[in-house]
C-alpha cells in the first residue's frame, strides 16, 4: 500500500529509529541510554497494556524528548483480527498513548483497516527491518546489511523486547556509531 508511509523524503542526512512492542522496565531504559550517546531522538510504536505495565519507563520516553506512538493494546495482527476488535484495541491503547501516529503490529493491517486508521493516524511503516528479534539472526549480516541498504529518510525498525533483547545490544549502538560518523542525525517521525 503506497499511502503508508514507508520513509520520509528528504535530502539531509537524517534516519528515523523506531522501536516496537515496548516499553520495557529494563531495555528501554537501556535504549535510551544508547540514544543519548549519540544524540539521537527515536520514536516508539508501545504496546498499551505495556504502557499500562510500566508507565514510569513510558514517562521517560517522552521525557527524554523522543516520539510515541500506538501499537495497538495487545500487539494484534491486523490480518487475523475482526476490524471492530482491532479497532477497539487501538482505541484502548490510545488511552494511555496520545499519538496521532500508528505501526500495525507485524506490519499486518488490511486495506480497510487503512483507510478507517488513516482519519486520525499517520500510519507508520518502515523500509529498514533490523529482524532484532530473529533468534538465529547473524548479526554482523544485520549490521552489514544496514550499511548498505540505509539512506537518507530510511525508518528503521528496532524491538525494545525481552525477545530482541540479546541481537538489540549488538546492533544498536553498532548502527548508530556507523552512521554517526557518516554525519547522519536521528529524528523523530
Amino acid at each position: 500500500m503506497p499511502s503508508l508511509t514507508w520513509k520520509v523524503v528528504t535530502d539531509d542526512k537524517k534516519l528515523f529509529v523506531t522501536f516496537d512492542d515496548g516499553p520495557h522496565p529494563t531495555i528501554t531504559p537501556w535504549v535510551l541510554q544508547s540514544l543519548r550517546q549519540f544524540n539521537a531522538k527515536a520514536t516508539f510504536f508501545c504496546v498499551g497494556d505495556n504502557v499500562r505495565k510500566f508507565p514510569e519507563t513510558y514517562d521517560q520516553i517522552l521525557a527524554e524528548g523522543h516520539r510515541t506512538g500506538n501499537h495497538t493494546f495487545n500487539h494484534l495482527n491486523g490480518w487475523c483480527t475482526n476490524n471492530s476488535e482491532y479497532f477497539d484495541n487501538i482505541k484502548q491503547a490510545s488511552t494511555l498513548i496520545q499519538s496521532d501516529l500508528f505501526r500495525p503490529p507485524y506490519g499486518r493491517i488490511t486495506p480497510a483497516q487503512f483507510n478507517h486508521l488513516k482519519k486520525d493516524y499517520r500510519v507508520i511503516m518502515w523500509d529498514i527491518l533490523t529482524r532484532d528479534f530473529d533468534k538465529n539472526l547473524n548479526t554482523e549480516m544485520a549490521l552489514q546489511y544496514c550499511k548498505e541498504h540505509i539512506n537518507p529518510g530510511s525508518v528503521i525498525v528496532f524491538h525494545d523486547s525481552e525477545k530482541a533483547e540479546k541481537n538489540l545490544k549488538i546492533l544498536l549502538p553498532a548502527m548508530l556509531s556507523h552512521f554517526h560518523e557518516k554525519g547522519f542525525t536521528f529524528d523523530i517521525l
